[in-house]
């Protein structure tokens, strides 16, 4: 709280919120007591209809408490204001008005008095602001849906309010733009720190934004049920926040706290569930493709399976996802289950296993497009760039894991290109969805992954591909069907079962011809959530490096089909000798034994030979001009 001001910001003074009367009379909010420095970011956060929106209406003087008041600066919010600007999931422009012309409209209404030509350059200083300058006269039709967000985001600061009220105002965008949104709202903020209340489902966006985040209990006569201090120092990016010590810790409470209020009943791991009841993570990436299809194609009922697909934002989240119980089995990196067990700290009821590979290749190294001014367009050149650095000038490079193909395949390529991983560059863990937005802002100059964000960096012109998968260790296992031994142990025929259905999704997602239906089912909000065109040619066995034209690329993405998809035990060997080398595990003192423990060969030669008929899910003779539409695309 600053020392001028004798009140906090914003509160709320037991505030309940009742909607109706009588017998139609809903209890929303229930006695509710909240305080907020001034320039303070803080999030609400919690299950719908747990009254996080009903709160921010109450602040914004929408909706009157029918119990207690809010207050601003200790005065009772009786009615909306500009002191309080509300940003909306929906950017609410007017369409028929330019960019500049809808953020006059707002600085026209709040400074009636102001000359026009100095209003003038208070909007013009307000784009710039929010990078819209360049965009400043078009129509909103013509914008993407992230600038339609920021003029949005515009239009409430040049009003200079006290308060930012903003409901989800992301959520509705990809990926991508959502974490570039977010990056330049952290800079406004940085900037203007006036304060700000944001409705959020997304636990790491509240992490990255806040200083505190408000945990909401279910409705109905919902309530306040923690609040979290987020002790994470700023100003903030996205690496450093990832990377610092205190983050997994507050995130693990956070969905900790979401899961033990799911609505649809208690905390999955205390919960009685049939046998056949599975809870499955992915991370959002092209080769979950098999995961994905085996929800949308009915695969797992057809095996006799209840199946729910976890989203999860990152490799660590499925490993203590798998580890806590949460889930029951996961899409796993090929090394993870090695590497897991090889932890001193890991006992023998916490071992991974993996039954099956679910996809092969699929990887790339991508690195900034300002390198390519430099000269650098494969590993050599980018060596030569290196040593020409001062000594303490390293580049830093992404992986999304240290226990990953991608980790291992980027410390491969630099030391073919005469580079020392160790000693010459740094190498930083940052979950998939969040490497785009750090290579576009300079955290990073390149990164090692899988689809889509390579294709995505070249189509958005951040980046260029000088080594991938096919080029680089082809045919390497990449991601398996991983889970807790005991769990399999425990009930085999399920485990079996599981691994039957992704067998016969592989084998759909294998086919050519069935490859238009994945694009479509991968380019979905719960799916990998990014536009369609993004596969137009990775998942169609061709690629788009960013150096040159695109060029047939066979198998970059490998769904192995029935007895290929045998963790073969030579592979995984390589693998380990690796992980060993990098020091990113122990050596064992068995290397047969590391490996039999963590490759579940029993369960999947079960699979195979108990493999039930199924109807052939080939999609009939796709038309030829969709295929042609999506590479135009």
């Amino acid at each position: 709280m600053n020392e001028s001001t004798p009140f906090p910001c914003l509160e709320l003074h037991d505030v309940q919120v009742h909607f109706g009367k009588g017998r139609d009379s809903f209890h929303a909010i229930d006695e509710t007591r909240l305080s907020m420095r001034e320039g303070e970011f803080v999030s609400l956060i919690g299950h719908s209809g747990c009254g996080k929106s009903t709160l921010l209406n109450v602040f914004a003087g929408f909706i009157q408490p029918s119990h207690g008041h809010a207050s601003l600066l200790g005065q009772p919010i009786r009615s909306p204001g500009p002191d309080r600007m509300m940003v909306f999931q929906n950017h609410s422009l007017l369409p028929w008005m330019s960019v500049r012309a809808n953020v006059d409209m707002a600085a026209k209404a709040v400074f009636p008095g102001l000359p026009k030509t100095e209003r003038r350059v208070l909007v013009a200083e307000q784009l710039e602001q929010v990078g819209l300058t360049a965009a400043a006269d078009k129509l909103p039709g013509q914008i993407s849906g992230g600038m339609k967000q920021r003029a949005g985001i515009a239009r409430a600061l040049i009003t200079r309010p006290r308060v930012l009220l903003m409901d989800e105002p992301f959520g509705a965008l990809d990926a991508l733009t959502r974490g570039k949104l977010q990056d330049a709202l952290l800079e406004i903020w940085e900037k203007n720190r006036i304060t700000v209340v944001m409705v959020t489902h997304d636990v790491d966006e509240a992490l990255l934004l806040s200083d505190r985040v408000v945990m909401m209990n279910n409705g109905p006569a919902a309530t306040i049920g923690e609040i979290l201090d987020i002790d994470l120092p700023r100003p903030r990016n996205r690496v450093d926040t990832v990377n610092h010590p205190l983050y997994y810790r507050y995130r693990n409470h956070l969905t900790g706290f979401l899961r033990a209020h799911r609505k649809t009943g208690p905390d999955p791991r205390n919960s009685m569930k049939s046998p056949d009841t599975l809870t499955l993570g992915f991370v959002p990436l092209s080769d979950a493709a098999p995961l994905l299809m085996a929800r949308e194609l009915g695969i797992f009922e057809e095996f006799g399976l209840k199946v729910e697909l976890s989203r999860e934002p990152s490799w660590r989240t499925v490993s203590k996802g798998v580890m806590s119980g949460r889930l029951d089995a996961a899409m796993m990196l090929a090394p993870t289950p090695l590497r897991h067990n090889l932890n001193p700290a890991t006992t023998p009821e916490l071992e991974f296993t993996a039954s099956m590979v679910l996809s092969r290749n699929g990887n790339g190294i991508t690195l900034h497009k300002k390198l390519m001014q430099l000269g650098v367009t494969d590993r050599e050149s980018f060596a030569a760039f290196v040593k020409r650095l001062p000594p303490n000038r390293k580049p830093t490079l992404g992986v999304v894991f240290n226990a990953s193909m991608h980790n291992l395949m980027l410390r491969d390529w630099l030391v073919n290109a005469g580079l020392d991983p160790e000693h010459d560059v740094k190498i930083l863990v940052i979950p998939p969805p969040q490497l785009l937005a750090n290579l576009e802002f300079g955290n990073i100059l390149g990164f090692c992954a899988g689809e889509p964000w390579n294709s995505m960096a070249v189509q958005q012109g951040i980046g260029f591909v000088p080594a991938t998968s096919l080029t680089h260790w082809s045919g390497h296992p990449e991601k398996v069907l991983g889970y807790l031994r005991s769990k399999a142990d425990a009930a085999p025929e399920t485990y079996e079962k599981l691994t039957a259905a992704l067998l016969q999704a592989t084998a759909y997602c294998d086919n050519p011809q069935n490859r238009i239906r994945l694009v479509e089912t991968l380019s979905r909000r719960d799916a990998v959530n990014v536009p369609a065109s993004v596969f137009r040619d990775s998942l169609f066995d061709r690629f788009d490096n960013g150096i040159d034209e695109a060029k047939p690329a066979p198998g970059f993405h490998a769904f192995p089909v029935g007895k290929a998809a045998r963790p073969d035990p030579t592979a995984f060997h390589k693998i380990l000798g690796e992980l060993v080398h990098w020091n990113c595990c122990p050596a064992p003192a068995d290397s047969a034994d590391a490996l039999a423990r963590a490759l579940d060969h029993a369960t999947f030669d079960r699979a195979v030979s108990s493999r039930v008929s199924m109807p052939d899910l080939t999609e009939i003779n796709p038309a030829e001009t969709e295929l042609e539409c999506l590479h135009e695309a």
